[in-house]
């Protein structure tokens, strides 16, 4: 049977450096293959060569899908033959409806006429598929990420998806969306789509792949069967060694109380008479990691948001640092503190693409 990919000693070079270096797998209709390895080994660099990022004639080596060469001039050649590709940063409009994402640049007419009714029907169809229950017309600025990365695939399975490429699927996602992903993903694969997946959570590409393939420094270290490997094997794989303690535990010196926080609560944003938080008490020491847990919903963010000074919604209580009484009504408040904060969308909130590196860290 001919296999639904295979990529044959490609090789992708920048410059005098050499990204891959006679890289190859292959992969079955129906399978779920994971590429794994540590950050710069070539993983996402190898998929960009797959889907046309990096076009025919940038690479050597061969490409055959569903037995045929491959030679894709862009990323819509690719598209068009069945494969779809979701980064890790997601590409959605934030400004557009669902229903808009989804059919951007594909949009359904009758008669010359956009058919809305059509693509609205189309459009709740993928998003059970998806077992995302939101409303076509809800404005993707208003979901949350995991929802986001679930209409992302919805958007590949529109375009009748044979292959779907995930990069870091679950970096930016709670436990439970993680396991939402995971069982579409495997519900896929029932279908006969095919998934190529990138992660670095080791436990999460042991549960789902069929193969996992190691890439180190741009080169094929070896494809094995999920079931016939361990995670200390991929891991050493991974880095060329043998790693016998993977986060050893140093103990020190926990002292005073560095931040206090008393009686903090939070309104929704849209329906102030919906606590987000109530009432909430921590008192956090130097040296000292505290970790806050709880499900979606719960007021998490809401609760650091409060804390940072960028929370939008209504929010009282008190906060200490040192001792001394804080007055945070901004992040730059927050920031003069001494309280810095790495949002839950660091693309959105974290960073200013269109500045320099330098003036963003300043």
């Amino acid at each position: 049977m001919v296999p639904l990919l295979e990529m044959k000693g490609i090789v992708k070079r920048f410059g005098k450096v050499k990204a891959l270096d006679g890289v190859s797998i292959s992969l079955e209709k129906g399978e779920i293959l994971s590429l794994c390895g540590e950050n710069g080994s070539g993983k996402s660099t190898l998929m960009k060569v797959l889907c046309g990022i990096y076009p025919s004639g940038e690479f050597e080596g061969e490409i055959l899908f569903q037995g045929k060469p491959l030679v894709a001039k862009g990323i819509s050649d690719s598209e068009t033959l069945g494969i779809a590709i979701i980064h890790q940063e997601l590409t959605l409009v934030k400004e557009l409806s669902v229903l808009e994402n989804l059919f951007l640049g594909k949009e359904i007419e009758t008669f010359g006429v956009l058919d809305f009714d059509k693509m609205h029907a189309e459009s709740e169809k993928l998003l059970e598929k998806v077992k995302l229950n939101v409303s076509p017309e809800t404005k993707v600025g208003d979901l949350g990420v995991g929802q986001q990365q679930l209409i992302e695939i919805a958007k590949a399975l529109s375009k009748e998806a044979k292959l779907l490429v995930l990069d870091e699927p679950t970096a930016p996602l709670t436990e439970s969306e993680t396991e939402i992903l995971l069982d579409l993903v495997q519900g896929l694969k029932n279908e006969g789509v095919s998934c190529i997946y990138i992660s670095h959570k080791l436990n999460e590409v042991k549960a789902i792949s069929d193969h996992i393939c190691v890439i180190r420094d741009g080169c094929h270290i070896g494809t094995r069967a999920a079931s016939s490997i361990t995670t200390d094997d991929i891991i050493t794989m991974m880095v060329g060694r043998e790693m016998k303690q993977l986060f050893p535990r140093e103990e020190h010196e926990i002292g005073d109380v560095v931040l206090l926080v008393e009686n903090v609560s939070a309104w929704d944003k849209a329906n102030r008479s919906v606590a987000k938080v109530k009432n909430a008490n921590f008192a956090l020491r130097k040296g000292e990691i505290l970790g806050i847990s709880g499900l979606v919903g719960a007021g998490r963010t809401e609760l650091m948001e409060c804390i940072y000074g960028c929370y939008q919604g209504k929010h009282q209580g008190d906060i200490y640092l040192d001792g001394e009484k804080l007055s945070i009504n901004s992040s730059q408040d927050a920031l003069h503190s001494g309280i810095a904060m790495v949002p839950e969308d660091r693309k959105r909130h974290g960073i200013v693409p269109i500045m320099g590196v330098g003036r963003t860290l300043r």
